[in-house]
Parts: structure tokens; C-alpha cells; sequence
């Protein structure tokens, strides 16, 4: 695992400000059978672990291990919660009391940015990454796009302060 340079100082900024950080992901490796449950959690953890050292932390993870052409049946669904579903960031919002009028979704892929829009958040598109290249190109556009994560908690700081 490597940490994208300023993103731990991305968010230790949303953690002193006292804004909930919240990951969500699709993971088919799990659908695909390539990493189980248990894996995933633990990548989590160690990403927790790598960020707390330089006081930093992600509130709450949620991912999604389905797909439709999943290979591991059990996990081959068309659910609510694979983006850009809106249903990790609802449930998310529900689960921490969340106002998602005021939160924003900050991604990398045109997924991740129609599943904002989905979920009635504002959107950041940042450029690393994928940085909205991806090959699922929804139509969806972002309200801001900028260079990296340390950028987009800038922003996001701006915009609720003013």
C-alpha cells in the first residue's frame, strides 16, 4: 500500500476541523475471488495504521464486493451499494448522522462522481488516480476539480467556511 503524496495531510485537515472522513469503494477483487472479506478489512486497518502514526484517520470504511459478472456466486448481485449506487454513502449517512447537503464526494472516477450526484452531494473530481480518465465514463460533472486530495480538502474547508 502507498499513500498518495498530501493525502494523509488531506486528511489530518478534515480530522482537525472535526469533518467525519468516510472511504467508499467498490471492491470486485472480492466478487472476482481474489481477496476475501477478512482481506479487505485488514488492508482498511492498515491504512488506519499507516495514517494514525502521522495523527491522522478515516472514520468509517464501506466498500462493496459485488458485481454482476462476479465469478464468486454469492456475490454476484446488481445492488444498491456498488457505485456510482448511491447506497454505501446513504447507508454511511444514516449510520453517522451525516447531512448530505453538506458533505461532498471526492473521487477520482466519473463513478465516484455520479455516485455524488446520486447521493445529493457536492462532488470533487481529482486528477490523480484515474482522474476521471476511467473507463466507465458516466456523464456526470463534478462541481470542482483539482489536482490531488490536499487540494480537495482545501477547497471543501473554503466552501463550507464561507
Amino acid at each position: 500500500m502507498r499513500l498518495l503524496p498530501g493525502s494523509t495531510e488531506a486528511i489530518k485537515l478534515f480530522n482537525v476541523n472535526e469533518l467525519t472522513v468516510i472511504v467508499v469503494t467498490n471492491q470486485p477483487v472480492v466478487a472476482r475471488g481474489m481477496a476475501s472479506l477478512s482481506e479487505i478489512d485488514q488492508m482498511h486497518d492498515l491504512l488506519n495504521q499507516r495514517l494514525r502514526r502521522r495523527n491522522a484517520h478515516v472514520d468509517a470504511f464501506y466498500f462493496c464486493p459485488h458485481h454482476v459478472n462476479a465469478t464468486m456466486e454469492e456475490f454476484r448481485i446488481a445492488c444498491s451499494c456498488r457505485k456510482p449506487n448511491p447506497g454505501m454513502m446513504i447507508q454511511a449517512a444514516a449510520e453517522h448522522r451525516l447531512d448530505l447537503q453538506r458533505s461532498v464526494m471526492i473521487g477520482d472516477t466519473t463513478q465516484d462522481i455520479e455516485a455524488g450526484r446520486r447521493a445529493g452531494v457536492r462532488t470533487i473530481l481529482v486528477e490523480t488516480g484515474h482522474g476521471g480518465k476511467d473507463p466507465w465514463q458516466y456523464g456526470a460533472v463534478p462541481d470542482w476539480t483539482v489536482k490531488n486530495l490536499l487540494e480537495a480538502a482545501r477547497k471543501w474547508l473554503t466552501v463550507i467556511s464561507e
